[in-house]
């Protein structure tokens, strides 16, 4: 769902049919500037992506269902103040990602997508960090939290572990079932409740004012 920005009126449609029962919706924005969305790739042709950001956050509204956002911080995105509009936009949670390579995919010869100019060091995605500190819904996940704390599935159903810098996949859990192939995931429980990951995520739960 996070991609849905580029779906617009689908989106909407999404919201119409499942409201009721949906909890979350989250929807990626790396910037508040048009320029750096066209340089980021964040772009729909001739279309608004900020535009269709707050459109969604109204729908959300509309047919109660928690907004949230996701920003990864790279290269041209952040030395940016977003504050006001995130305050605006009034998301349940802010996730703010340090842009990192995975060999493979976003990095290296083989890769889908050349990523290295993207690339901040740890000290200015900090200095990002401190400029937002006074933003409440914003959660954190630099390289080190990121790397190993989520579980990921490819489309064999395999647990992808990315400890070595990219993605090595583990039996298909089809084959060897779950038990077995989560043993190669690489996954960092510690790591995953550290950085928030289990947290109230139930619209119910949350008492929102809608």
């Amino acid at each position: 769902i996070e991609r849905g920005i580029h779906w617009g009126f689908k989106i909407q449609t999404l919201l119409v049919l499942t409201g009721e029962y949906l909890d979350i919706l989250a929807i990626s924005c790396d910037s508040f500037d048009e320029d750096t969305n066209q340089t980021i790739g964040r772009a729909q042709g001739k279309k608004s992506h900020l535009d269709n950001l707050f459109k969604v956050r109204e729908w959300c509204r509309k047919y109660k269902v928690a907004f949230k956002i996701n920003s990864v911080i790279n290269t041209f995105n952040v030395d940016e103040d977003m504050r006001e509009n995130i305050t605006k936009l009034n998301p349940v949670r802010w996730k703010v990602f340090q842009c990192l390579l995975i060999d493979g995919e976003n990095a290296g010869e083989n890769s889908l997508r050349e990523a290295e100019r993207f690339v901040i060091s740890d000290q200015q995605f900090q200095d990002f960090l401190d400029r937002h500190s006074s933003i409440s819904c914003l959660v954190p996940e630099s390289n080190q939290k990121m790397r190993d704390s989520y579980l990921i599935l490819d489309e064999y159903m395999r647990f992808l572990d990315c400890r070595e810098g990219r993605k090595d996949p583990s039996k298909s859990i089809l084959d060897v079932g779950v038990e077995e192939a989560i043993q190669f995931s690489g996954f960092d429980e510690k790591m995953f409740l550290k950085r928030g990951g289990k947290y109230l995520w139930s619209k119910a739960d949350m008492r929102l004012e809608w």
